[in-house]
């Protein structure tokens, strides 16, 4: 009897690559950030999670006013609270122990579709892009009211996304009638893996979010061991953007969401093949955000099953700081486009698809190497 042994292959993360600098520098004031999802333009590639504690009305508006992009959580507080500060700071308040509780109890009251609406329209009045996540499980009623209302791009997000879905439901969530019943761009994630990634592509969807539990207030790869480390999955992710591109002629964002604390996880994640990046917990730690310095995820209030944890990570700046500088800090967690900037000027890439050409080393002792008196 022969027995066969399964192969792991490697998989790496941003603490364990390096960029490797370019033959030619560029001068950073000379670079382009720029991006497009459908018909929205955007200046800086970071987009705001789908999280309660980042993403509300006014936060939208000042992240716009500085070139990037936020995405409202249609199944958080936004939608279920007429004012959600109290629910907020019941979150916020809560002791140690009792933070999962009383997150499953803030999320137990439903959704109201028509605050749903009314929000839409309270963010489209105040001039700027309005870009609405929502679960699969929701998608397809509650994409309809919010495209309706006035929404710009729908994404469709949960841990795992795939175009293939098998469950009780007669008529599942199929991507391609999605698109085709919105008329508007649809972002769909989250998705690690080559095959899974080319086969959302083909459904016609807008842009790709790449990135399973490295966020700082995920606990998915603890409660169920899923995940991939996100050099590695935005490698594969954006193979399959590629080899879509060749084939149909049609570019399609990839966007890697989660585990990013500094401008060099930011570059990484760039030359491993993103087109932007989703953060969370950087932005949380702004004057601006609803979380008052703590970040808690989707996942974190399911009532069987929660996937997250609320973290406190504390305000730091204001968001014009966190993402332009000037900044004191030296450790990469302020000025997250200026060394954007800084990290293309090195490589020679004038715009963020020839950042993609860049070399990356596996360099596991790159955070160590030569640093004992930081390090001590």
């Amino acid at each position: 009897m022969t027995s066969e042994f399964r192969n792991i292959r490697p998989a790496y993360g941003f603490d364990e690559v390096s960029i490797v600098p370019g033959q030619i520098t560029v001068n950073p004031d000379l670079v382009s950030t720029n991006l497009s999802i459908g018909n929205i333009n955007i200046s800086v590639p970071i987009i705001a999670s789908a999280m309660d504690a980042v993403s509300s009305p006014s936060f939208m508006k000042c992240i716009d006013e500085l070139g990037g992009l936020a995405v409202m959580n249609l199944e958080g507080v936004q939608s279920r609270y007429v004012d959600p500060t109290d629910a907020l700071n019941r979150i916020v308040n809560a002791g140690p122990d009792d933070s999962t509780t009383v997150l499953q109890d803030v999320y137990s009251v439903p959704i109201n579709e028509n605050l749903l609406s009314d929000r839409i329209q309270e963010i489209k009045k105040l001039g700027i892009n309005c870009v609405v996540s929502v679960t699969p499980l929701n998608a397809k009623k509650l994409s309809q009211i919010a495209v309706e209302a006035g929404a710009d791009v729908i994404v469709v997000q949960s841990t795992v996304t795939t175009a293939r879905h098998s469950s009780k439901s007669i008529t599942g969530l199929v991507f391609d009638d999605l698109i085709k019943k919105l008329a508007v761009p649809v972002v769909v994630g989250n998705c690690v893996t080559y095959d899974a990634a080319l086969e959302l592509l083909e459904t016609g969807i807008s842009g790709l979010i790449v990135g399973v539990g490295p966020g700082a207030a995920c606990t998915t790869r603890e409660v169920t061991g899923v995940g991939v480390p996100q050099v590695t999955a935005t490698i594969d992710c954006a193979a399959a953007r590629d080899k879509y591109f060749k084939e149909y002629g049609r570019y399609v964002p990839i966007i890697t969401d989660g585990g990013i604390r500094t401008g060099g996880d930011l570059c990484k994640a760039v030359v491993s093949g993103a087109d932007a990046v989703m953060i969370g917990t950087p932005l949380v730690q702004s004057q601006e955000a609803p979380g008052k310095g703590y970040n808690w995820g989707m996942a974190s209030p399911h009532p069987d099953l929660p996937r997250g944890v609320r973290v406190e990570v504390g305000i730091t700046a204001p968001l014009k700081q966190i993402l332009f500088g000037p900044t004191s800090m030296n450790n990469g967690t302020q000025n997250f486009v200026g060394a954007l900037k800084t990290c293309m000027g090195m490589v020679g890439a004038s715009n963020i698809k020839e950042m993609h050409s860049a070399e990356l080393v596996l360099a596991p002792s790159i955070k160590t190497e030569g640093k004992f008196f930081q390090l001590r």
